[in-house]
């Protein structure tokens, strides 16, 4: 009988998934190539998260990339797709692509190191439907780097049935589930108490690994579909995830709820213009494409993030954009949004760890 209702509970949350496509763990099929993979005669090279610039490959329902095209008279040469920033670092290591989506910590590294040029907003005619603190995220010494696209934050989860829902319990649990990432440790901060989670002094930084490092048995995911394996199989108590997960597995028939906290973390990711773009005529038409209204639907609802253009809650996307709470300013004042670390540091004359510091810790603790 336990099998069965495993059984059941999976094939649910497949279901559910696949008509949304949310975190779907089918890449889309890259596009044919043209004779030509340059730039300059109207073809890009793009490099994004699973499901965010879809070709129709997995549902027909959702292909805003083939549109773009055919709108545009634009090719898409390559289309490669990553599940986590880790590998999209690795991948732009590799090569340079046209355009990225990234995240604040990658993309604050991406500017650093002038991999990434910035974007004239007049030449976007939906920027200033962009919300404005997504916006201000992407703006360095008054040149703006990134085009908002998807944002979301993070919560705990647990199962009612077996555990009360603390907090700290959530990171101390030898049964719980974290997101495979350095910037976890943000939210291992504020759990500690910390007022900055994103610029830490090596002490704090101490004290946030410290309350990580209680639990050697812990799970560290990079799909989110673990998460739903991990509560059908009864072998989660706590998982971090974001309320659209909460949402699958509920739906799916596990009655999970959200841990009460303070604040939490989310993150905003933005389109970006590779430094050494020969034409971008093009790649100011995809910029254009993904940052009004219908694209952002599409992929709001196909991914279960939120739009950076709110004039995208409709229709397919209203249950997403009510999820995180678009425009509801009371909720996002809770929501500390990622900085690349040490961010904003004022810790005296040692400073801060930076983010490569963070990453070593990581994996030392995740390996």
């Amino acid at each position: 009988m336990h099998r069965r209702r495993t059984y059941a509970l999976a094939l649910a949350t497949a279901a559910l998934v696949s008509g949304t496509g949310a975190a779907s763990p089918t890449p889309s099929p890259s596009p044919t190539p043209t004779a030509s993979a340059t730039q300059s005669d109207g073809t890009l090279q793009i490099l994004t998260y699973r499901g965010f610039a879809e070709y129709g490959g997995v549902s027909p329902r959702f292909n805003w990339v083939g549109d773009f095209e055919k709108e545009t008279g634009c090719r898409i040469a390559k289309l490669d797709t990553v599940q986590t920033a880790e590998d999209m670092m690795r991948q732009l290591q590799a090569r340079s692509y046209d355009l990225v989506s990234a995240g604040p910590a990658l993309a604050a590294g991406l500017v650093a190191a002038k991999q990434v040029q910035p974007v004239e907003p007049a030449k976007i005619s939906s920027y200033g439907d962009l919300d404005k603190r997504f916006r201000d995220m992407t703006t360095v010494s008054g040149k703006v780097y990134g085009v908002p696209y998807l944002w979301g934050y993070h919560e705990f989860v647990y199962d009612p049935a077996r555990v009360k829902g603390e907090l700290k319990e959530a990171f101390t649990s030898e049964r719980a589930a974290l997101r495979d990432s350095p910037m976890t440790i943000a939210d291992a901060a504020l759990a500690a108490g910390e007022d900055d989670p994103y610029a830490l002094t090596e002490e704090q930084l101490d004290a946030a690994m410290g309350l990580l490092e209680g639990a050697k048995a812990r799970t560290y995911w990079s799909n989110p579909l673990d998460l739903v394996k991990g509560f059908a199989t009864g072998e989660l108590d706590y998982a971090q995830a974001t309320p659209y997960y909460r949402l699958l597995l509920q739906k799916a028939g596990k009655q999970v709820k959200t841990v009460p906290a303070g604040e939490t973390t989310g993150w905003v990711d933005s389109w970006m213009l590779g430094a050494n773009v020969p034409d971008t005529s093009c790649a100011y038409r995809w910029l254009n494409w993904m940052a009004a209204p219908d694209a952002q639907r599409d992929a709001a609802a196909w991914v279960g993030l939120a739009p950076a253009n709110d004039k995208a809650c409709k229709g397919r996307a209203r249950q997403v954009c009510q999820l995180y709470g678009v425009g509801d300013a009371k909720r996002l004042s809770r929501v500390r949004f990622a900085e690349r670390p040490p961010a904003d540091c004022r810790a005296g004359e040692g400073g801060c760890p930076d983010y490569d510091a963070w990453a070593e810790r990581w994996r030392e603790l995740a390996k």
